[in-house]
C-alpha cells in the first residue's frame, strides 16, 4: 500500500502533537522553574558611599567650650557659625510638620500632622507635649509656640555623635532636667558640652531616635522601621546590614538645605520628594529582561520585601472602644501575651501584634487622599480609610506596592458624622488618660480644634496604609514567580486585571479544551480510517 506525502505529513504532525509536544512543554516548564528558583543577578548603577571631606574639629571652637546649662544655648552657639541653617530648617516639614499642597479643588493648603488624623493616638492638637517629644524643636506644647524663633531648633537630636542625647517622652521636645527612670528606661541630664563638641552627619541612631518609635514604642507604626536596623545583618536589610552595604539613612534620603528626601503617605498626599530604588538601580536592574519587564507595573519593594517586622513585632490592630476598664480598686489594667507583648491597656484598649508579616498589596501612583479634621462620613457602615493610596491597573503611573494596613476602632461623633479628636494626654481631669471619661475628653478635644461635638459618641472602624520600604531582602530571598502567579498567591486580592497562573478565563479554557478534544478526535478518526482502508 502506497503512503502519500500528505499522509506522511499528517503522521509526523500527529506524532509531534501526541508525543513530542508534551515533552517540549515539560522541558520549558522545568527550565522556567529552575530560572525562577535561581537568584536573578542585579546591577547596581549609581550608588556609591559618600566621600566627605574631613569634618571640622568642634573641640577647638572656643564658643563650644563654654558651660551650657540649657539646650537652646547649644543651638545659639551652633547658629553663630551655621548662620543660614536656621532659616533652612524653618522651611522643612521636619520643623513645620506640614507641607504646602494643592488639593482636589485646586486650592493651596497646608497639610500634615497638624490637621490629619491617624488610628494610633489620633491627633496632635490636644496631646502636644507627648506627640511633640519627637519634634526637632523645644517647647511646642500649645498653639503659642513660636515657629520663627531659631533658638527653639534642636540641632543635636540629628547631629549628636555620642549616643547620649535623649528627648523625654512627654516634655514637648526637651531632654530631662534631672536624672529619672520612666517606664523602665533611664533618662539622664545631657552633657551639653560633650555633645556640642562631638557633632557630625546624622547616623541611624539619630534618625531612629524618633522614626523607630512612632506610635509610642519600637516598631509600633511603620513595621519596617525598628531599633534592630541600627546594627543589623543583611538578612534583615541588605542595604543597612553591617555585612551588606552598611548604608546610613542619608544614603537614600538625600538632603538639600536640610530638606530631606522621602515622605510618608500617612501625612503627605502628593507625589514629590520621593526616595526611589531607581536612584541607584535604574528602571532595568536585572540581567534577565523578562524580570525587568515587570518593573513597569511592579515596584521593587514588592518582590524584595517578602516580609516585614523581622525582629520586633508591629501593631496591626488597635481597638480604642475597649479602653477604660479598671481593676476593682480603680488601678489600671495591663495584659500581656506569653511573649511579654502588651495586648491590653486601660489607657488605650486592645492591641494585636504580628511579627514576620506578609505585606498586603495595592496599586499606587504616588498620590494619596487623606481624611482631614472635620470631614463628614456619610456611610458609617463602611470602614473609614484615613489615608487612601490612589492608583489602579489602568493608571499608567501605578505600580503594585507592599503595604502594612493598620486597622482599628476609634471614637466617632454619630450626629455630626466626624471622627473625634479626644484630649488624651494631660494632668487635667478632662484628659482621658487621667479621668477615663470619653465625653469630657471629646468635649475638650473638639473645642481645641474648632469643631463641634454633639455630646454623643460611638466607635467606627478605620484603616491606615503604610508603604513598606525598608527591610529589603537580597535577590536570594526575593519572591519567585510562583509566589504571585498562583491561585492563592500574594496578589489574589488585587482584581481588575488578568494574571497568568492566578486567573481563569472561561473562553480561553473552553477553546483550549476544544483544541485538545479536536486533536484526540483527529487521531481517532485517522486511526479508524486507516483501519478501514487496510481491511479493504
Amino acid at each position: 500500500m502506497t503512503v502519500t506525502k500528505k499522509e506522511k505529513f499528517v503522521k509526523v504532525l500527529l506524532l509531534f502533537v501526541i508525543v513530542l509536544l508534551p515533552w517540549v512543554i515539560a522541558i520549558l516548564l522545568v527550565k522556567s522553574n529552575r530560572e525562577n528558583n535561581e537568584a536573578i543577578s542585579v546591577k547596581i548603577y549609581n550608588y556609591k558611599n559618600d566621600s566627605l571631606p574631613e569634618p571640622a574639629n568642634h573641640h577647638k571652637f572656643k564658643i563650644l567650650q563654654q558651660e551650657f546649662n540649657e539646650p537652646q544655648e547649644v543651638t545659639v552657639a551652633c547658629l553663630s557659625c551655621h548662620n543660614k541653617t536656621g532659616q533652612e530648617i524653618m522651611h522643612t516639614s521636619h520643623w513645620n510638620w506640614s507641607r504646602t499642597v494643592i488639593n482636589e479643588k485646586g486650592d493651596t493648603v497646608e497639610f500634615g500632622k497638624k490637621n490629619s488624623i491617624n488610628n494610633f493616638c489620633i491627633g496632635i492638637e490636644t496631646n502636644k507635649p507627648r506627640c511633640t517629644s519627637c519634634h526637632i524643636g523645644y517647647g511646642w506644647d500649645d498653639k503659642g509656640f513660636d515657629f520663627t524663633a531659631e533658638k527653639n531648633i534642636d540641632c543635636i537630636v540629628c547631629h549628636d555623635q555620642t549616643g547620649t542625647y535623649k528627648k523625654f517622652p512627654s516634655t514637648a521636645g526637651y531632654p530631662v532636667g534631672e536624672d529619672i527612670v520612666f517606664e523602665g528606661e533611664k533618662f539622664t541630664v545631657p552633657n551639653y558640652n560633650l555633645i556640642a563638641q562631638n557633632v557630625g552627619m546624622p547616623k541611624r541612631e539619630n534618625c531612629g531616635s524618633c522614626h523607630y518609635s512612632g506610635g509610642g514604642g519600637n516598631n509600633v507604626k511603620h513595621g519596617d522601621l525598628e531599633k534592630v536596623l541600627t546594627n543589623t545583618k543583611r538578612e534583615v536589610d541588605i542595604h543597612m546590614g553591617t555585612d551588606g552595604q552598611n548604608m546610613n539613612c542619608t544614603a537614600c534620603h538625600l538632603t538639600k538645605q536640610h530638606n530631606i528626601q522621602g515622605q510618608m503617605y500617612s501625612v503627605s498626599s502628593d507625589n514629590k520628594d520621593r526616595t526611589t530604588c531607581q536612584q541607584c538601580h535604574s528602571d532595568s536592574p536585572h540581567e534577565n529582561q523578562r524580570i525587568n519587564m515587570h518593573a513597569n507595573k511592579i515596584a521593587c519593594q514588592t518582590c524584595h520585601i517578602p516580609t516585614y517586622a523581622k525582629d520586633a513585632p508591629t501593631k496591626m490592630y488597635w481597638d480604642w472602644s475597649t479602653a477604660g476598664k479598671l481593676n476593682a480598686d480603680g488601678s489600671k489594667i495591663t495584659e500581656k501575651d506569653s511573649n511579654g507583648i502588651v495586648t491590653y491597656l486601660s489607657m488605650k484598649g486592645n492591641f494585636i501584634w504580628e511579627k514576620n508579616v506578609t505585606p498586603e498589596y495595592v496599586w499606587f501612583n504616588g498620590n494619596a487622599k487623606q481624611y482631614l479634621l472635620g470631614d463628614i462620613i456619610d456611610d458609617t457602615a463602611q470602614t473609614v480609610k484615613l489615608n487612601e493610596l490612589l492608583g489602579s491597573y489602568n493608571d499608567p503611573n501605578s505600580k503594585i506596592i507592599p503595604v502594612k494596613v493598620h486597622r482599628g476602632k476609634q471614637i466617632f461623633d454619630p450626629i455630626n458624622k466626624i471622627v473625634i479628636v479626644p484630649h488624651l494626654f494631660g494632668k487635667d481631669s478632662a484628659a482621658y488618660w487621667k479621668g477615663f471619661n470619653w465625653n469630657e475628653a471629646s468635649k475638650v478635644g473638639m473645642a481645641s480644634v474648632g469643631l463641634p461635638y454633639s455630646g454623643e459618641y460611638t466607635f467606627i472602624k478605620t484603616e491606615m496604609y503604610w508603604p513598606i520600604n525598608h527591610m529589603v531582602s537580597s535577590r536570594y530571598e526575593a519572591l519567585k514567580c510562583a509566589d504571585c502567579h498562583a491561585h492563592e498567591g500574594r496578589l489574589a486580592s488585587l482584581t481588575g486585571f488578568y494574571l497568568v497562573g492566578r486567573d481563569n478565563n472561561n473562553k480561553v479554557d473552553k477553546f483550549g479544551l476544544l483544541l485538545i478534544l479536536a486533536a484526540i478526535g483527529g487521531v481517532l478518526v485517522h486511526s479508524i480510517l486507516r483501519y478501514i482502508k487496510v481491511q479493504h
